[in-house]
């Protein structure tokens, strides 16, 4: 793991996204070699998402051959509640760039078995060739990392 340490949350906002859009065009994704990430949610990605968004609105950067699977979900609470990670992700992030939906992975916190759900989602993961880069946040210091 690497520490990279910047005076705010903009900065690392933007270093954290730029990092993103440089690995994803390093790999060269194209039809049948996907770029895999991994993606949190809540306030601390918020920042990064604006910039990727950003990225892909001037044409620097595509989704269209990158697929995500985001690391978490409530349970019981419905998809379309605007407080679950599905409709959080759909809002602030995928429904603003060029992503297939069928590549946009996210829990079912509402699976009759929630177990089988885990092990559903973790196939895909392996399907997809492991993740190439997971993004991770902590809210405590509100920094995208």
């Amino acid at each position: 793991m690497r520490l990279v340490i910047l005076e705010d949350y903009d900065q690392a906002s933007e270093w954290a996204a730029k990092y993103i859009c440089n690995r994803i065009i390093q790999f060269k994704p194209s039809q049948g070699r996907y770029f895999t990430l991994g993606l949190p949610t809540g306030s601390t990605p918020l920042g990064c998402y604006r910039k990727l968004i950003e990225y892909h609105k001037n044409g620097d950067l595509s989704f269209k051959y990158v697929k995500t699977f985001n690391m978490d979900e409530y349970v019981g609470l419905p998809r379309n509640h605007p407080e679950s990670y599905h409709s959080y992700m759909w809002n602030n992030f995928f429904k603003h760039i060029d992503i297939d939906p069928n590549n946009a992975h996210i829990l079912d916190g509402n699976a009759p078995d929630l177990q089988a759900e885990c092990d559903a989602f973790e196939k895909k993961i392996e399907e997809a060739g492991g993740i190439d880069l997971f993004v991770g946040g902590d809210d405590s210091y509100n920094r995208c990392t």
